[in-house]
């Protein structure tokens, strides 16, 4: 695939999805030089983060970076087929792939529609610790893969989002953004993440049914999600606690989901 990957939302992951479905997926991401000259304007989202995002994606199998419109570099891993969204048919793309006998596959609009269930490594006997997080993750971006790049260090990782009816008595009317069903899709795209889940309960300790039924041996929770709630809890059924700093990846900006919403 290629293209800039600029603020990637769920129809932009389950377009790579789609398109692994074809072999080990290569991407080829427009740096911000490129599309400045394209555009005239910087990317939302610098060249760096977009990189670390879509290598951070689990049907993603390489990714690099190209300064220009030229498609030679393509053929560097002789691929059998091209994937593309019908909104990105050129004749530029049939011209190439005609000329170096790569298959043009078109992903229509109806091919990435819906947010398929378990992606995700299926639970297993690991011999690792169980670990689980929860959170709203509504507006999904760099600093959640970082906090699932860094909690999925402790052990098998357990995503719990928060389901609509909880969020929304929480944060409020305007809230969630997305659906419980699409964001748990977002998080289960992440190759850090085991398995991703919707909490069945309610209030700040909405995922206690899934924390009853995992057994969990770690709890992590960011600094803004630290709750005496959930600290109980874990005192209570012997369930390590652990609080993180909300930390960007290194040389990444620091981003935050509220902020995120005025995009």
């Amino acid at each position: 695939m290629y293209g800039r990957f600029d603020n990637i939302l769920s129809q932009d992951i389950r377009l790579l999805q789609e398109a692994a479905r074809f072999g080990p997926l290569y991407v080829f991401l427009w740096s911000d030089k490129f599309i400045h000259s394209i555009t005239g304007k910087e990317p939302k989202f610098p060249e760096s983060e977009r990189l670390y995002f879509l290598e951070s994606i689990r049907f993603v199998h390489k990714v690099f970076v190209v300064n220009n419109g030229d498609l030679s570099p393509i053929k560097d891993v002789s691929p059998s087929a091209w994937a593309a969204h019908e909104n990105e048919d050129t004749s530029d793309i049939r011209t190439f792939c005609e000329k170096e006998k790569i298959e043009l596959q078109i992903l229509k609009k109806t091919d990435i529609e819906g947010f398929p269930n378990n992606l995700e490594t299926k639970p297993n006997g690991s011999s690792k610790k169980k670990v689980l997080v929860t959170g709203c993750f509504d507006w999904f971006h760099s600093g959640h893969v970082r906090f699932f790049e860094e909690v999925s260090e402790m052990g098998d990782l357990y995503v719990v989002v928060g389901n609509d009816a909880n969020v929304r008595e929480l944060k409020g009317q305007n809230h969630p953004m997305f659906s419980e069903q699409e964001r748990r899709y977002m998080a289960g795209s992440i190759r850090f993440v085991k398995q991703a889940l919707i909490s069945t309960g309610h209030g700040w300790l909405d995922a206690e049914p899934e924390l009853r039924r995992l057994k969990p041996d770690i709890y992590a929770v960011n600094e803004d999600g630290d709750r005496p709630e959930k600290q109980k809890y874990c005192h209570e059924n012997d369930i390590e606690y652990v609080v993180l700093k909300r930390l960007p990846k290194a040389g990444l900006p620091r981003r935050q989901s509220t902020v995120m919403r005025g995009f």
